[in-house]
C-alpha cells in the first residue's frame, strides 16, 4: 500500500462493534472499510487492496471457510492477515477449522482487550501506541 495509512476491511453487519473496530482502527493509524456479506466483501478484496481482514463468522452469508478460501485466490498474500471474530462458537468444527487453518481469531466478548494486540501483530506495527494529535 505504500507509505499511505493501512488499509483493513471488515467484515462485520452489527453497528456496536464495526464502530469500535473503526475507533481501534483510528487509534492505530489505518483506516477501515466495511463488507457487510461475504459477497460484498470478495467483490471489495478483487477491486481493492487490503493489508488486513476483520472477519465476523456470524456476519457472511457464505461459509467463513469459502470466504477465507477466495480472499486466498483473490489476494494470495492477504490470507495470513485475516483475523477472525468469533463470538460464542456453538458448532466445534468451526472452531476446529480456525484452528486447523491457524487463523488468528479474537472472541467477540474479549474484543477490546484482545483486538489491539492482535491487530498490532497481524499489521506487523510497534506495540507502543499511537499518539493522535
Amino acid at each position: 500500500m505504500g507509505a499511505g495509512k493501512r488499509k483493513v476491511l471488515i467484515i462485520e453487519d452489527e453497528p456496536s462493534i464495526r464502530n469500535l473496530l473503526y475507533v481501534l482502527l483510528a487509534g492505530l493509524g489505518c483506516e477501515g472499510d466495511v463488507a457487510y456479506t461475504g459477497q460484498q466483501a470478495l467483490s471489495m478484496v478483487s477491486r481493492e487492496r487490503f493489508d488486513a481482514v476483520l472477519l465476523d463468522l456470524r456476519c457472511t452469508n457464505l461459509e467463513p471457510d469459502h470466504v477465507v478460501a477466495e480472499i486466498g485466490e483473490l489476494r494470495p498474500n492477504l490470507v495470513d492477515r485475516v483475523l477472525v471474530i468469533t463470538g460464542e462458537v456453538a458448532d466445534p468444527k468451526v472452531m476446529d477449522w480456525i484452528e486447523k487453518q491457524c487463523l488468528p481469531h479474537v472472541k467477540s466478548s474479549r474484543l477490546v482487550q484482545e483486538l489491539w494486540t492482535s491487530l498490532h501483530r497481524l499489521l506487523g506495527l510497534s506495540n507502543s501506541p499511537k499518539t493522535v494529535s
